[in-house]
C-alpha cells in the first residue's frame, strides 16, 4: 500500500486488527459459554456488561470475594506446543481456588484474552477451556474481553487473565481465626505443577537439552509438553461439601510462595503448622526438577506445590469426616501436619523431611520468614 498517496483508504484490518475474526470468535464460543449456565445469570456474551442476580441464587446476606489471577509463563509452553485446550482450565483453577479458601462459592467468571492476531481456531480451544474450568468450579462465564493487539504482542503469542467473583454467607465466612494447636493439617493432592514456578521449569528445560516435543523423561506414553500442561486441580466442589458441613477451619491454596508462604496467610499469629514431607510422596515431575535443577529443600518447599494443591485445617475429631468427604469428591488426600503454638518471631509455617523425604539424602528444614 503507497502511504503517500493520498488517496490511500485504510482499514483497521490493514494495521492488524480483524473485527471479524473477533465475531466469529464470539460466535464459535457462544455454546461454550451457555453450558455454564447457572442460578443468578444466564451467560448470554455480547452485551456492554454482565448481570448477576444473587437473590436468585439464594443468597440473604452474602459477602462478595472477587479475586484475578493468570496462568503466567506456562502459557509459553502451550504457545510452542501448539497446544492450547487446557491452559484456560489452569485461568478458571487459579481464581476459583482463591475464592473457596476463604468459604466463597464461585458464581461467575470473566477472562481476558490478549493477542498479537486472532487465530479463531485457538481462541476457541482457550475459550472451551476456560468454560469446562468453569463447569468443574460451577462458576458462569458471564462475559470476557479478546483483544487483539499487533506490535504489543507477537504473531501467535497471547496472554490470558481470570477475573471471579464468588459469594459467602456473612457467618460462613472462612477466616481461619479458629485454628488452635492441636488441629490437624491435611493436604489433597495437586494434578502436577499447577500454575507456578514455570520460569524456573522452563529453564531447566532449556538447560537439560530436552525439547516439549521429546517424550517425558519420567513418563514415556507422553511428550514433555502434554506433562506439563496438565491442568490445575480445582478444589471447589470438594470444598463445598466441607464448608457445608461446618467441619473446615482454614484452607490454603498452595501456589507461588509454596507452603512456606501460602499457609502462614490463614494461621493467627499465635499458632504455627509443622508439615512432615514425608507424610506423601513427591511426584514425579517435582523428582525431576529437584534432581536437573539441584534444589535445595528451601527453595523446593517456597516455589512448588510439591504434590499438594490445597490444604485444610480441622479439628482431631473431624479428621475422618473431613477425609470421607473429600475421597467422595475425588481428592487424594493425606494427614500432612498438625498446628503447633508459635512464639514470637518464630517462623509460621516448618516442613520438616526425614532423610530420604523427597528425595534428599539428609534430614532437612523449610521454614517460612519468621513473624508473617
Amino acid at each position: 500500500m503507497n502511504t503517500n498517496d493520498p488517496k490511500t483508504s485504510y482499514t483497521y484490518k490493514d494495521a492488524g486488527v480483524d473485527i471479524d475474526a473477533g465475531n466469529d470468535l464470539v460466535k464459535a464460543i457462544k455454546p461454550a459459554a451457555a453450558s455454564t449456565r447457572r442460578r443468578g445469570c444466564n451467560a448470554d456474551l455480547g452485551g456492554f456488561g454482565a448481570l448477576f442476580d444473587l437473590k436468585a441464587a439464594g443468597y440473604k446476606d452474602p459477602i462478595l470475594v472477587s479475586g484475578t489471577d493468570g496462568v503466567g509463563t506456562k502459557l509459553k509452553i502451550a504457545i510452542e506446543a501448539g497446544k492450547h485446550d487446557t491452559v484456560g482450565i489452569d485461568l478458571v483453577a487459579m481464581c476459583v481456588n482463591d475464592l473457596i479458601v476463604q468459604g466463597a462459592e464461585p458464581l461467575f467468571f470473566l477472562d481476558y484474552f490478549a493477542t498479537g492476531r486472532l487465530s479463531v481456531t485457538a481462541g476457541k480451544a482457550i475459550i472451551e477451556g476456560i468454560a469446562e474450568g468453569c463447569r468443574q468450579a460451577g462458576a458462569a462465564l458471564i462475559g470476557g474481553e479478546t483483544a487483539e493487539m499487533p506490535g504489543m504482542y507477537a504473531d501467535g503469542d497471547y496472554d490470558l487473565a481470570g477475573f471471579a467473583v464468588g459469594a459467602v454467607e456473612r457467618d460462613r465466612l472462612l477466616t481461619g481465626a479458629t485454628i488452635a494447636p492441636g488441629d490437624v493439617v491435611l493436604g489433597l493432592a495437586s494434578s502436577g505443577l499447577h500454575s507456578n514456578g514455570f520460569s524456573l521449569v522452563r529453564r531447566l528445560v532449556q538447560d537439560s537439552g530436552l525439547t516439549y516435543q521429546d517424550p517425558c523423561p519420567y513418563d514415556n506414553s507422553i511428550n514433555f509438553a502434554q506433562a506439563l500442561l496438565t491442568p490445575t486441580r480445582i478444589y471447589v466442589k470438594s470444598c463445598l461439601a466441607n464448608l457445608q458441613q461446618g467441619i473446615l477451619k482454614g484452607l490454603s491454596h498452595i501456589t507461588g510462595g509454596g507452603f512456606v508462604e501460602n499457609i502462614p496467610r490463614v494461621l493467627p499469629d499465635h499458632v504455627a503448622v509443622k508439615v512432615e514431607a514425608g507424610s506423601w510422596t513427591l511426584p514425579p515431575i517435582f523428582d525431576w526438577l529437584r534432581t536437573t535443577g539441584n534444589i535445595a529443600p528451601q527453595e523446593m518447599a517456597k516455589t512448588f506445590n510439591c504434590g499438594i494443591g490445597m490444604i485444610a485445617v480441622v479439628a482431631e475429631k473431624d479428621v475422618e469426616k473431613a477425609m470421607a468427604l473429600f475421597q467422595e469428591h475425588g481428592e487424594i488426600v493425606s494427614r500432612i501436619g498438625k498446628v503447633i503454638e508459635r512464639q514470637a518471631n518464630d517462623p509460621a509455617t516448618v516442613v520438616i523431611g526425614q532423610a530420604g523425604d523427597w528425595g534428599y539424602e539428609q534430614p532437612w528444614t523449610a521454614v517460612s520468614a519468621g513473624k508473617k
